[in-house]
């Protein structure tokens, strides 16, 4: 059977999911590296890859607000994926892991080795929500830094290993959104820190507000240096899911210390 018209299993659709919410938006192209490694994985073409990720922006709604189409030819096969996706996150994104990791002849222990340190010794369900919580963390780790096109949303830095990908509504606060996309920020750890704990918050315009207590310490030189230089000035934007203006009110109204 040729390729163009070999119909595409359920789970080749969930890996093609997985790696269109790990890519930048403008690198869904057939020359990507990851692009043409599913396409090894699956027998597939790297232009049949990529035209796979263009049927899943067609059905994203981000791209549908800008008026950004995509290609609609698979429209069908791809929305009942991305359907499932949105109504249970934290299991397809497990599923889509746990299926990467067979096609690459390899374990989700193996594989994320060392995220699940610790975990060695644990049996039984603890171990499964363990290993699962833990995965999916990585994996919106990976989603939310391919966003903000691999930079601190704040400082710019570039540099992966100094990238953190901060929850707007805390992890432990919503099951529904913490795997959300556009409930992450790519901040660097400073910028983390401060604003998981409050000393910085972001409005609904996107602006960066320092908190009073934070304020205090205005006659300090890592002030000036580290947080006065940050007022009214707006976070940058990421290539496709804004932070969420429900969840950037919650984190003001609960987090933020004033």
């Amino acid at each position: 059977m040729k390729e163009g018209n070999k119909l595409w299993a359920r789970d080749e659709l969930i890996l093609a999911l997985n790696l269109y919410l790990k890519l930048p938006f403008g690198k869904m192209h057939s020359r990507t590296p990851e692009i043409m490694h599913l396409a090894n994985l699956i027998d597939r073409t790297p232009n049949s890859v990529a035209m796979r990720l263009t049927n899943f922006a067609s059905v994203d709604p981000f791209h549908q607000q800008r008026g950004v189409k995509g290609l609609e030819g698979g429209k069908k096969q791809v929305q009942p994926i991305w359907n499932e996706f949105i109504n249970n996150r934290d299991e397809l994104l497990f599923e889509s892991e746990k299926i990467l990791a067979a096609k690459e002849h390899t374990v989700i222990e193996n594989k994320y080795a060392e995220a699940l340190q610790g975990t060695e010794n644990m049996k039984g369900e603890d171990k499964f929500r363990e290993v699962k919580t833990r995965v999916n963390q990585n994996v919106f780790r990976q989603i939310v830094i391919a966003n903000y096109a691999g930079k601190c949303a704040i400082t710019g830095i570039d540099i992966p290993d100094l990238l953190i990908a901060s929850h707007i509504i805390p992890w432990s606060k919503s099951e529904q959104e913490r795997l959300n996309p556009e409930n992450g920020i790519c901040l660097s750890p400073l910028y983390d820190r401060a604003y998981d704990k409050g000393y910085i918050g972001i409005n609904e315009d996107f602006e960066i507000l320092l908190s009073p207590r934070l304020k205090e310490k205005h006659t300090l030189e890592y002030h000036a240096k580290h947080f006065a230089v940050l007022t009214e000035t707006k976070i940058n934007l990421p290539q496709r899911y804004h932070p969420k203006k429900e969840f950037l009110q919650y984190h003001m109204d609960t987090v933020f210390r004033r």
